[in-house]
């Protein structure tokens, strides 16, 4: 598990390089992320998944840590996967991003994958209940953060291009319609767990090349 939390963590690394890169390819510098945007951090601070701290620092993992990591894992990176699709489906055609884009979308599906299978590995093994319930606390946790963090990010790309007022009232009005079917039931699609196609997923090392920008 070690192994593949690893992995994990370095591809997350790998992603941030891609995008560096595109940034430089346009004349961009990165700056910091505002702090009402800042999806994982703010997903932290409401004590979802596990404190960076605690996977950096030199102490073993309790089984309870395990299931809060994947149960987080898979509810975000559902999320992630979804993100990836999306960008692949409008980027396909620029073939300055679309190389790049495909390459963290394969990513975020084996992540996914990952976490559906250690996932149903610890059900099968007696821990099917919390499994459920921090899978729940989590999505419901995650779609008021990804709801709160798209209307901050709206905001400040409104500010940025002058949109009007009625523009940016229409889009937080879809962003809170997007959100209110998740919150009746579309969370759901984020706590099943299904056997994956992608077996081993992250079975090994991360790869250290990716496409050049």
């Amino acid at each position: 598990m070690a192994r593949k939390i690893a992995r994990h963590g370095a591809d997350e690394d790998k992603h941030g390089r891609i995008f560096n890169a595109l940034l430089r390819k346009r004349g961009l510098e990165p700056v910091p992320v505002p702090a009402e945007t800042n999806y994982t951090m703010l997903l932290e601070d409401r004590g979802i998944g596990l404190a960076h701290n605690q996977l950096a620092r030199d102490k073993k993992l309790t089984e309870r840590d395990i299931i809060t990591y994947l149960a987080h894992s898979r509810v975000t990176e559902q999320r992630a996967s979804e993100q990836m699709h999306m960008l692949r489906k409008y980027t396909r055609r620029h073939e300055d991003v679309a190389p790049a884009i495909r390459m963290i979308s394969n990513d975020e599906d084996n992540h996914l994958a990952y976490c559906h299978e250690e996932l149903l590995s610890l059900a099968a093994a007696g821990h099917t209940a919390i499994i459920r319930h921090i899978l729940r606390t989590t999505a419901l946790a995650e779609i008021g953060i990804y709801r709160d963090v798209s209307k901050a990010v709206m905001a400040h790309l409104g500010r940025i291009l002058r949109w009007s007022k009625p523009k940016s009232a229409t889009l937080a009005a879809g962003i809170q319609g997007a959100y209110a079917y998740e919150r009746l039931g579309g969370w759901r699609r984020m706590v099943s767990l299904n056997a994956s196609a992608r077996r081993s997923a992250l079975g090994g090392p991360s790869p250290g090349v990716y496409p050049s920008t």
